[in-house]
């Protein structure tokens, strides 16, 4: 799901002709809204005590997940992002996006304290 690559087999070479080949994981399919099990949590750690809503558990490709985030980041206002496989939204909106990922017929509640 990440964007790196890795090298297969031959870490450098002194031949200028030489192509790497790179080990290229498949993205698994992405499942139906209401197959998808769904975690919305609060995060502070490593943030400089600011307030991060994290969904995670979403499993499909990188794109669907992205329009995923960018659907969830315009609704609520705010800014947000897309890594390792999880959506960070900037701010406490745990409440809001249980509702509008519910009304989109996703499996999700909320996870942590």
């Amino acid at each position: 799901m990440s964007k790196e690559k890795n090298i297969k087999g031959v870490v450098y070479s002194t031949n200028p002709n030489y192509k790497y080949e790179f080990e290229q994981k498949p993205e698994s399919p992405t499942l139906p809204p209401n197959q998808q099990d769904l975690r919305i949590l609060l995060d502070r750690k490593n943030r400089g005590g600011k307030e991060v809503t994290l969904i995670t558990g979403f499993v499909g490709k990188t794109k669907d997940l992205e329009e995923l985030g960018r659907f969830l980041k315009s609704k609520c206002g705010t800014g947000g992002t897309v890594k390792n496989g999880e959506i960070l939204i900037q701010g406490n909106f745990r409440d809001k996006i249980l509702e509008m990922l519910l009304k989109a017929s996703y499996k999700a509640k909320k996870s942590g304290g």
